[in-house]
């Protein structure tokens, strides 16, 4: 599968933007998905994540209440809602899937497919 991220994009702090990552290849539906984001000088870090029937949503602490992962398994898409952002959530932005069909909870080990990020920029 080929992963394509798109949507990143220059916004003021309180801004929102809205990433989404397409697929071709292969079916996401099966799959779990998750977002990444590295800002320079730190360490890969999930930023959210959501099983294959969308059932269990997982998110940074960073992010919870203003970030907002989404899926549409028929379009082969999952989005990523930012709201409010701050200049801290300037990173690189990747979506991901985890290669396990079914799996409960996305695990950075399983990752067997990963997006060209995109830059989001935040400024203050």
């Amino acid at each position: 599968v080929q992963l394509q991220a798109s949507g990143g994009g220059l916004v003021q702090a309180g801004g929102s933007l809205r990433l989404s990552c397409a697929a071709s290849g292969s079916t996401l539906g099966s799959y779990a998905m998750g977002w990444f984001r590295q800002a320079p000088g730190k360490e890969r870090e999930l930023t959210a994540s959501i099983t294959w029937r969308a059932d269990i949503t997982y998110y940074a602490e960073s992010v919870k209440g203003r970030f907002t992962i989404s899926r549409d398994n028929a379009k082969n898409t999952v989005d990523l809602q930012m709201n409010n952002l701050k200049p801290e959530d300037t990173a690189v932005y990747s979506c991901a899937r985890d290669g396990r069909l079914y799996s409960r909870k996305l695990e950075v080990g399983a990752v067997d497919s990963w997006g060209k990020g995109t830059q989001v920029t935040v400024s203050s």
